[in-house]
């Protein structure tokens, strides 16, 4: 932490897009898992998993308190799992930013389902209370398959548990799968099973990114040699199997990350149709269809 920023940061730092506002504060570095093969985010040497220092992350807050004031409105507890850090450790720091950020209405965290093992729903009613409002479950897939070959260490009834708890505290939850984690091979499972996961836990929020491997797939065929990349065709086709399985009451679904050559956007099931619509001309006319440039991606 340099004298002319109060935040200490260890690049790279990742955040879900829809907290591009946000501040992002860090409680831990890394990922206490990493072990997921498609992930390159915390594979840096830096980003080896610590918690970070409760004195830090106090002060942290004081100082940023003191240089943004009342213009902080939402929180981003980062690195990739802050939630696994203790209950107790959680109320500290969600505690903190009561106090240095008043102004602040919203704190959220990526989640993973191993985390809220141990962690009781009285526990997260108690988070909830004290200001966590979202949790971002990477889910990444709803068949246990595919989730054993990318070494993902959850399963659909972990994933489904952790869901149900977020939910029972009155925490939101956004839950981002992977489209074309499975390959050619496994594509209709990941799709049927993604979907299945999606209905039997009714997410408040919803998005899909398209799997790719900037620093190679290497690591990734190490545990899944089988794996055959799907086509853009087939890559919509598996978006158009998971939309038209979904029964999905009232979740706002979005497929905008820089993954995505198709942007879709709407709320799920009331735009189902549309969504499928839009899909299906991909498919049909991807010529005709505006989709993003690969050199718009990012990756």
């Amino acid at each position: 932490m340099n004298a002319g920023f109060p935040i200490r940061y260890v690049d790279p730092v990742f955040r879900p897009p829809s907290e591009a506002e946000s501040l992002i504060l860090p409680v831990t570095d890394g990922c206490s898992w990493n072990h997921c093969t498609f992930c390159e985010m915390y594979t840096a040497p830096q980003k080896k998993f610590r918690a970070r220092d409760a004195a830090e992350t106090t002060e942290t807050l004081r100082r940023c308190g003191e240089r943004f004031g009342g213009d902080i409105r939402r929180v981003f507890l980062a690195d990739g799992d802050a939630l696994v850090l203790p209950t107790r450790r959680l109320l500290e720091i969600l505690a903190a930013i009561r106090e240095h950020l008043p102004a602040v209405r919203r704190v959220s965290s990526y989640c993973l389902p191993r985390n809220l093992h141990k962690k009781s729903v009285d526990e997260l009613k108690e988070l909830a209370a004290a200001g966590l409002t979202m949790a971002y479950v990477g889910a990444e897939s709803g068949d246990d398959e595919v989730l054993a070959k990318v070494n993902k260490g959850e399963t659909f009834a972990s994933t489904c548990d952790a869901l149900e708890k977020l939910q029972q505290a009155g925490i939101k939850r956004s839950v981002m799968i992977l489209n074309g984690l499975g390959g050619k091979t496994l594509s209709p499972q990941h799709a049927a099973n993604s979907a299945r996961l999606a209905n039997a836990t009714q997410p408040e929020y919803l998005a899909t990114l398209v799997v790719s491997f900037p620093q190679g797939e290497e690591r990734f065929r190490a545990g899944f040699p089988e794996w055959q990349p799907c086509s853009q065709r087939e890559l919509f086709l598996e978006m158009e199997a998971f939309i038209s399985a979904l029964e999905l009451r009232r979740t706002v679904f979005r497929s905008d990350h820089v993954s995505n050559r198709l942007v879709l956007k709407g709320t799920l099931g009331a735009e189902k149709a549309r969504l499928l619509g839009e899909i299906q001309a991909a498919v049909a006319t991807p010529e005709a269809t505006s989709l993003r440039p690969p050199w718009q991606r990012g990756l």
